[in-house]
Order: structure tokens, then C-alpha cells, then sequence
């Protein structure tokens, strides 16, 4: 029982790396003009996606690719994206690390 355990979890880290690696490629293709290479927006009317949560990312991914969530630019870029990219992509920014400090 513990070594199904253990190999479970095992496959669920390289599962996880997994998708961030890819997840990084495919936001180095086509989110980094708008959202910045690390997630920290480039332009002032696109949010940062670094250290969102992956089941938010996931939501509105969806959202812009099934039409529910509408903006010009996005609902092209989601169309074609398949759950598991859009998995990927949320594995890649919700695995940055964001800190906050107080003014």
C-alpha cells in the first residue's frame, strides 16, 4: 500500500512538471506578448498571470474559448486550445511564486 501511494504521488510531481514545462512553451508562443514572460503583464489593460490560482486561470480559459467570457483578442487565442493546454497553461503560472508588500 505504501509504495501505490508513493508511486502515486511520483507520478503526480513529474505529471506537474510536466505540464509546466509545456505549459511554458506554449505561453512563450502566444501569451508573453501581452501577459510578459514571467506572467507580469506587458501592457497596462492585460492582467498578470503569475501566481493565479490554476483552477481560475483554467475557468477562464474556458470561459473565453467557449464564448461565455468575451474579449476580442482572447477568444481567438482560446478557441483552439484543448483541456490539456489549457491544464498546462495553468500549471506554468500558478507554479511562479507572486510576494506582495504593503505600501
Amino acid at each position: 500500500m505504501k509504495k501505490t501511494i508513493a508511486f502515486i504521488l511520483m507520478s503526480a510531481t513529474v505529471c506537474f512538471a510536466d505540464d509546466v514545462a509545456s505549459g511554458r512553451a506554449k505561453a512563450d508562443a502566444a501569451c508573453s506578448l501581452c501577459h510578459g514572460v514571467n506572467g507580469i503583464a506587458s501592457m497596462p489593460s492585460a492582467p498578470n498571470l503569475a501566481g493565479q490560482q490554476a483552477i481560475y486561470l483554467s475557468e477562464q480559459l474556458k470561459n473565453y474559448r467557449s464564448g461565455k467570457r468575451h474579449h476580442e483578442v482572447m477568444g481567438v487565442i482560446a478557441k483552439p486550445l484543448t483541456d490539456t493546454e489549457i491544464a498546462q497553461l495553468a500549471a506554468w503560472y500558478s507554479s511562479m511564486k507572486v510576494t506582495v508588500e504593503a505600501p
